[in-house]
């Protein structure tokens, strides 16, 4: 009677079916059964191994998370908070884009196996390594400048109220007379660096003073004027230049001036265009015209707000009020550490699991036709990492039987280790059954 193949797990075979071997009575192995010591406890293994499951496999790893590792996500989270969020702001990050590409190209192509391309490819990242330093000098100086003054709470003073108005009233007052002026108003980031020449004052601001600055008879007055809270701090400056022409548009030297401060730090920079009699404001990389006096004032109060910090105000909720503006940065490195924490971790420890795996009979001879396979899988234990014994899919297991001598009348094939075909990250520590039989019948 015709039977199919039944999809179970494997069990031993019926006494019947073991064949007595010498070697085993010799050994201390088991003389019913055949076995040697090394065969009966791969099957015991085989048996007390657990199947593969996804959602087991995650239960347990969660189930075993530790305070530690939760300090551990929430350590590398952060740094993923600070990178994400210096990487949208940073000048380069186009070219950061570009290298992004370059290196999913190159863990494809070695996923591929693709020998000629990944070795090229390593060869430009090994160049590309060097270049890094040199392309994204200014940038990761302010990325390593930003995580200190992040720490340690640099402060920097708030003008009083009196002084925005008086100062927003004035550069619309200046634009109407076509004068033309460049104030910079420093946020969190140092700007010792990107300054050059000018004369110090520390005087205080008024309208006069600034006037006075602005006089063409003086020497300084084509510079860049530097507030500091209420004081004047200098004045005559010289800014680095913008060559972001999509945004300058045919401006004049002032906005190249200001718009190229606002690339390189967080500072916020007023234009007074005398040609155009205009103002506009610098700020955060972006240059943007001013309506009127309470436009000017509702965004200059969004940069006191975001980098001016108050000297009685907590540090944990300046932090908190950091983490609010940035919460998307936020979640999408939280992610980013749990995945790595996954793969990395518990993904890197060691486990055992059984699969069962179904048997494939090859070149069966012309008139003959396999009717059952008894049984029909073999549980198998394998050893490796825990990702990949939850990751690797069930196609990727073989077991291949050479058919060829049942038309010689053998019905009984033993199994070895050799016929299971697996991926090379995963290793054989138990098989069961040793043999199995064949149903064969003639068409």
């Amino acid at each position: 009677m015709h039977r199919g193949v039944r999809d179970v797990v494997a069990t031993d075979p019926e006494p019947s079916l073991r064949r007595p071997r010498a070697d085993a009575l010799n050994t201390g192995g088991d003389p019913a059964s055949g076995r040697t010591p090394h065969e009966m406890h791969a099957g015991s293994a085989a048996r007390s191994a657990t199947p593969v499951r996804r959602g087991n496999a995650l239960g347990a790893t969660f189930a075993e998370l530790r305070w530690v590792d939760a300090l551990d996500v929430l350590i590398v989270a952060a740094l993923l908070w600070v990178v994400i969020t210096w990487v949208r702001e940073a000048r380069a990050r186009i070219a950061l884009g570009g290298m992004a590409v370059v290196g999913a190209l190159f863990w494809g192509a070695r996923l591929l196996e693709l020998r000629l391309t990944t070795t090229l490819l390593q060869g430009f990242i090994a160049i590309a390594a060097l270049v890094l330093v040199v392309v994204f000098q200014d940038d990761l100086r302010r990325f390593f400048e930003g995580i200190t003054l992040w720490v340690m709470r640099h402060v920097t003073p708030r003008p009083p109220s009196d002084v925005i108005d008086e100062l927003a009233a004035l550069c619309l007052s200046l634009a109407d007379h076509r004068v033309g002026a460049l104030f910079v108003l420093p946020g969190r980031e140092p700007l010792d660096r990107l300054l050059e020449g000018g004369i110090y004052l520390d005087g205080r601001v008024s309208d006069a003073l600034l006037r006075s600055l602005l006089d063409p008879a003086t020497p300084g007055h084509d510079g860049a004027i530097v507030l500091r809270g209420s004081r004047v701090s200098r004045f005559g400056v010289h800014l680095p230049l913008s060559t972001d022409w999509s945004q300058l548009r045919g401006a004049g030297t002032r906005h190249a001036a200001g718009l190229g401060l606002a690339e390189r730090c967080d500072a916020f920079c007023i234009v007074v265009s005398e040609e155009r009699g205009e103002v506009s404001t610098a700020w955060r990389g972006r240059l943007e015209p001013v309506a009127d006096a309470p436009d000017l004032k509702r965004t200059l109060d969004a940069f006191l707000r975001r980098t001016v910090v108050s000297r009685r105000e907590p540090w944990l909720r300046s932090r908190l009020a950091d983490a609010r503006t940035h919460w998307r940065e936020g979640v999408l490195a939280g992610a980013l550490a749990t995945g790595f924490w996954l793969h990395t971790v518990p993904g890197a420890t060691l486990d055992r699991a059984s699969k069962a795996i179904p048997i494939e009979v090859e070149n069966v001879p012309e008139g003959f036709r396999v009717a059952a396979i008894e049984p029909p899988a073999v549980a198998v234990e394998f050893e490796g990492r825990r990702r990949d014994l939850v990751l690797t899919p069930d196609e990727a297991f073989h077991v291949r039987v050479d058919g060829d001598l049942v038309g010689l009348g053998r019905r009984t094939f033993s199994i070895e280790a050799q016929q299971v075909e697996h991926p090379p990250e995963l290793r054989i520590v138990g098989l069961q059954p040793m043999q199995i039989r064949l149903e064969v019948e003639r068409p």
